[in-house]
């Protein structure tokens, strides 16, 4: 089967052993080797790939999305805004501020909730990174259960009826929008980019992608070179693997105040896997460090009243905690 990064292991493999004169099977070469591997395997791939995302993203603008997704309702509007949470890449820094203006825009909170949960659970360095770590099989199926959690908890808050517990000054600028509105002053318009101007925009997106995120792809992928060589697979086996019946609970808390370092965290994963922890386990763990990050609360907490925000939070925990153990129970039936 053709491996497109065999240059890269190969590569890796002449430094190791040829330059440095290690053995591939030591504690120190087997590290070094991941290091080498994966650092340029893992650039290599946000570079091309965030090159492709971006110029796609220039059909899909901020306020053209709030536009599709304005006035949708129900289940419809769930899955649509889920669907468009997969095709508009945008961080929980960008995503939290467009839940805003969905809000003010009237999109209905249960929609604009699936929205927030597609948009950086499903985001570009985390599929882009698990398809090169894990392969498409398993990235499909991340973004199949992320998707799906994303819809059912946005259903679910809708069916709830939880605008009670938004803060007031959301709806006193819906308001003011829609008088805006009335008397012809909220009218959007696009401008049509020619193809270069889209591939300047990708290739815009995919050097501030690596720019902001190579150093933590470096660190991250240090960590990983350093569990994949010395931490005994007995050790991971014992405290996160299969006979754990609380490895993905923790596997989730322990993601939770990660969400600055994504980009650093899936070569630790990759470590994780190679050395024994299910695959759901750390499914569920790249979902939390995707959806249930720290600053994004912090920011939510201005927009939201603490029982919605609980609410929110209960359903992604419990949603993400059960997709590791489906996705566990799957594997291993």
């Amino acid at each position: 089967m053709f491996d497109p990064f065999y240059p890269f292991d190969w590569l890796a493999t002449q430094i190791v052993t040829q330059i440095l004169g290690l053995s591939i099977s030591s504690h120190l070469g087997s590290s070094l080797h991941f290091f080498l591997y994966d650092v340029p395997k893992v650039l290599t791939l946000l570079i091309v790939i965030s090159f492709i995302v971006g110029t796609f993203q220039s059909f899909l603008e901020p306020e053209r999305v709030r536009s599709l997704l304005e006035g949708k309702r129900t289940f419809a509007g769930n899955i649509l805004a889920a669907t468009v949470g997969i095709v508009t890449p945008f961080c929980s820094c960008s995503a939290v501020p467009l839940f805003i203006g969905f809000l003010e825009a009237g999109v209905p909170l249960g929609v604009t909730f699936s929205y927030l949960m597609a948009a950086p659970m499903v985001n570009e360095v985390a599929v882009i990174l698990l398809w090169g770590l894990f392969g498409l099989k398993v990235t499909l199926i991340y973004i199949g259960f992320g998707v799906g959690l994303a819809i059912a908890s946005g259903y679910i808050i809708g069916l709830l009826k939880l605008e009670k517990w938004v803060e007031p000054f959301i709806w006193e600028l819906q308001k003011s929008r829609q008088a805006i509105s009335i008397e012809g002053e909220d009218n959007l318009e696009t401008v049509a980019l020619s193809w270069g101007q889209r591939f300047e925009q990708g290739r815009f997106q995919s050097s501030e992608i690596v720019r902001s995120v190579w150093l933590y792809v470096v660190i991250g992928i240090a960590i990983g070179a350093g569990i994949h060589g010395y931490v005994p697979t007995d050790f991971i086996t014992q405290y996160a693997g299969a006979n754990n019946p609380f490895a993905v609970p923790i596997a989730v808390m322990l993601g939770v105040p990660l969400y600055a370092n994504i980009a650093g965290v899936m070569p630790i994963t990759e470590a994780l896997v190679n050395k024994g922890m299910p695959m759901g386990t750390v499914l569920a763990f790249t979902m939390a460090v995707t959806a249930l990050s720290l600053p994004e609360m912090v920011i939510l907490k201005k927009v939201l009243r603490p029982q919605l925000l609980a609410v929110f939070i209960g359903l992604m925990t419990v949603g993400i905690i059960s997709i590791g153990y489906i996705f566990n129970a799957i594997i291993n039936s």
